[in-house]
This record gives structure tokens, C-alpha cells and sequence, in this order.
């Protein structure tokens, strides 16, 4: 009889491991992705509901702020606070292989808003046309340098669907997920959101695991095709563009180990970058850190093409005073342009990484 029970152990374990809840790390006031309301719990929240009740498992959740991008990651898959991530960037070098990802469940990037019957095929649809684009983001990089395109910036998709409502603007050329989320919600379907794809403007996502949970990622990728049309339902319900994206250029191939798409119609870097002699610190993980949390802003690899923030050019603007303005900016942030400090988010070593990696990327012209 003990023998029996001893045998039936195991067993009766692994049962138990089996029927564990699936935690799912989300964002609590992320819509449309995730969302703490049941009644509106967000699409990729949804997506991780769908997957567990394929896999007869109950759901949990960590909530955390995505806001901090890789740190978020960090701080709840990575630490074992939850098992899957839904939405993650499926792009070179995301934090691998720390963590692992599934088969692509969808694509996330900026789409064109505008009147349902206005032609939006290409960038030449907007030749003379005034257009809303967001503020330091890949759109407002795009058309930069087209003059044959006016442009109004704006700091949030609710900022530009909302210009466009007005009568403002002719098109917005803003975040796609959060466009056709108010489209839905605020703007009774009146527009159309037209996907576009290229150089960081468009990238798959998937669900992402900590790296030891293969097993985890096996299954789920198992039960994913049978979940194809209940996905395909979810994108319409939450009014995410999922439709063939309009293509804005030859998608560039990434280099070596790039942590983000890079983006269409910036400079390239027709210098090498030159080492300066005081780099101190670890350039790798500063590399790391600023394409996780700055790369939104200033650019994957800090590859800009609008100077005022082209962090390229640090050596050249502040000279002498460069290492100084880095930590007033970083430490104190500069709220009136979008930009919060960092002090409390990492610490003056982690700081020091991204300078040390900022000192490596200065253009040769600096020390002219």
C-alpha cells in the first residue's frame, strides 16, 4: 500500500503542475491590449485566455506598467513572476536569449488614418496634403525631408485622431493598434486604418517565455493554428488594423544583433563611429538599455535623422560639457519635450552603460 502511493506520487504531482494557473504578465490601463476591466480586458489579454483554454489551464495575472519596456520584461517574466508575456516584439535580439518566443500571433506598428473614400496607397497618396504625425516617432522621421508634405505633429494617436476629426489635418499617420481602438470606441468607425509596413513601422509579435520554458512555448505554439480565426475575431472586436499593410519601401536588412527594426527614411551613418578615448563602462549592456527604453525616441542604434535629438551629435553640440548634459538630462529629464527622468528608474551604473555606449556612436565630424 505504501509502495503504491510512493509510485502514485509522481504522478499525481505532475498532474497538479499540469493544471497550474497560466500567469500572464499585462499592463493594467493598457487598451487595446490589456486592460484590468474584465469587460474589457484587451486583445492580447484575450489572446492569453484563448491559449489557456486550449491548454485546460485557469489564468492569472501579474499586473505591472509596460511603460519601461525591456525592464518591465525584466521584472516580471524574467523574474519568474508570471509565465508568458502576449505582444512582445519578434524582432533580432530581443533580450535572447533570456526569452523565447512562440510562432508570430500578430503584428503591431503606424498606420495611415483618414476619410474612408481618400486613396491611401503610398507615401505619394499625401503629396499636398497636411498630416499628423507623432512627435520624435518613425512617421514624423519619414517625411521629414519631404517638402511636398505638410506636416503637424502631435504628441499622442488621441492627439491625432483628434486633429483629424476637427478638420485639422487630411491624414494622421499614427500608432495603429491605439488608432483603431478609438476609431472603434470614440469615432464610430468613421475612418479607415490602413497598416503600413517598412522600416520600423511595422514588426510581428508574439508570446513570449522565460528561456527555460520551452516546454511551455511547445505547447502553446501547438495549440496557436486552432486558435487562427478566434485571434482573427479578436482584432476586429478591439478595431486593430490586421489587414495587408500598405508597403512604404524595401524593408532594410537588419544588422548583427539590431534590438529593433530600424526605420525607413532615416540618415544612414556615412562615417564610422570613433571610440572615444574615456569610454568607461559596460557598452554592451548600455547598448542594451538604450534600445530597450530609448530607441523610441532617439532611434535603434541611436540612428536619427532629426539633429535636435540625434544623440550622434552629443560631442559636437556640447563638446567638453557632453558627459554634464547627459546626466542633468537623463537624471532630471526634460518634461516640456516628452522626455521623463530616468533616476528612479536605473541606476547611475546602468546610466553610466549608455554613456559609455553614447561615446562609440559619436559621428567622426565631432571633433572637427
Amino acid at each position: 500500500m505504501l509502495l503504491s502511493a510512493i509510485l502514485l506520487a509522481p504522478a499525481m504531482s505532475a498532474g497538479a503542475e499540469e493544471t497550474k494557473p497560466l500567469r500572464l504578465c499585462a499592463d493594467p490601463t493598457n487598451l487595446p491590449f490589456s486592460s484590468d476591466d474584465p469587460g474589457k480586458p484587451g486583445l492580447y489579454l484575450e489572446i492569453g485566455q484563448a491559449v489557456a483554454e486550449k491548454l485546460g489551464r485557469a489564468v492569472s495575472y501579474n499586473w505591472y506598467k509596460s511603460y519601461f519596456g525591456k525592464r518591465t520584461v525584466r521584472e516580471t517574466l524574467l523574474s519568474k513572476q508570471c509565465d508568458a508575456m502576449v505582444g512582445l516584439p519578434l524582432v533580432d535580439d530581443f533580450m535572447g536569449p533570456a526569452v523565447i518566443f512562440s510562432k508570430p500571433i500578430a503584428h503591431e506598428g503606424y498606420a495611415l488614418v483618414g476619410a474612408r473614400d481618400r486613396k491611401l496607397t503610398g507615401i505619394d497618396d499625401l503629396k499636398g496634403l497636411q498630416v499628423a504625425v507623432q512627435y520624435e516617432s518613425v512617421p514624423q522621421n519619414l517625411l521629414a525631408s519631404r517638402d511636398d508634405i505638410q506636416k503637424t505633429t502631435v504628441l499622442s494617436p488621441d492627439e491625432g485622431m483628434a486633429a483629424l476629426a476637427a478638420g485639422k489635418v487630411d491624414v494622421a499617420f499614427i500608432w495603429a493598434p491605439v488608432a483603431g481602438w478609438l476609431n472603434k470606441t470614440s469615432y464610430g468607425d468613421k475612418y479607415q486604418v490602413v497598416s503600413t509596413e517598412g522600416d520600423g513601422l511595422l514588426w510581428k509579435t508574439a508570446i513570449g517565455f522565460a528561456k527555460a520554458s520551452d516546454a511551455l512555448r511547445n505547447e502553446v505554439d501547438a495549440v496557436l493554428p486552432s486558435l487562427q480565426s478566434d485571434i482573427d475575431a479578436l482584432f476586429a472586436k478591439y478595431g486593430v488594423p490586421n489587414g495587408t499593410p500598405v508597403k512604404f519601401g524595401q524593408a532594410a536588412t537588419l544588422s548583427s544583433g539590431a534590438s529593433e527594426p530600424t526605420t525607413v527614411g532615416q540618415a544612414a551613418a556615412t562615417d564610422k563611429p570613433v571610440q572615444t578615448a574615456a569610454v568607461t563602462g559596460d557598452i554592451k549592456a548600455g547598448r542594451e538599455t538604450f534600445n530597450g527604453t530609448c530607441a523610441h525616441c532617439h532611434g535603434p542604434d541611436a540612428v536619427q535623422s532629426e539633429r535636435r535629438i540625434d544623440l550622434r551629435l552629443l560631442k559636437k553640440r556640447y563638446g567638453e560639457d557632453m558627459e554634464a548634459t547627459f546626466w542633468k538630462t537623463v537624471h532630471e529629464g526634460r518634461p516640456s519635450k516628452g522626455m521623463p527622468a530616468w533616476k528612479d528608474v536605473f541606476s547611475d551604473d546602468e546610466l553610466r552603460n549608455v554613456y559609455a555606449y553614447l561615446q562609440t556612436l559619436q559621428d567622426s565630424s565631432s571633433s572637427n
